[in-house]
């Protein structure tokens, strides 16, 4: 019988969205979920700012073989996150909401407010 290797990768993960959720939070935007999940798209993060709902990414690259953090988010990324909020606000009153990306690039974190638009 073979061990069950680590997933050291989904580890990271789950640290760097650990790691953003502190700094939003000690920024002013509590988190009010996590992972949010339907079929075809994924939230990270989904924090409030006063009555604006923020949905957000969260990207880390601790090396830049691959480009940076910012960089891995795709036309098509951005698709399926905005799919994913689009559910997470079906049945609840009109809100505004935006997007957010914090992204790191090994020990340096990067917040950006109004990182992309539904329309993108």
């Amino acid at each position: 019988m073979q061990a069950k290797t680590n997933d050291t990768t989904t580890t990271r993960g789950r640290e760097a969205e650990e790691r953003a959720a502190r700094y939003l939070e000690s920024h002013g935007q509590p988190v009010i979920s996590r992972n949010f999940r339907i079929r075809g798209g994924e939230i990270d993060l989904i924090c409030r700012d006063g009555k604006v709902l923020v949905f957000v990414e969260v990207r880390q690259r601790s090396r830049s073989d691959f480009g940076s953090a910012g960089a891995s988010i795709t036309a098509s990324k951005r698709r399926r996150i905005v799919l994913a909020a689009q559910h997470y606000l079906m049945g609840k009153r009109d809100c505004d909401c935006r997007f957010d990306c914090v992204l790191l690039d090994g020990d340096q974190l990067e917040w950006i407010k109004n990182a992309f638009s539904a329309d993108d």
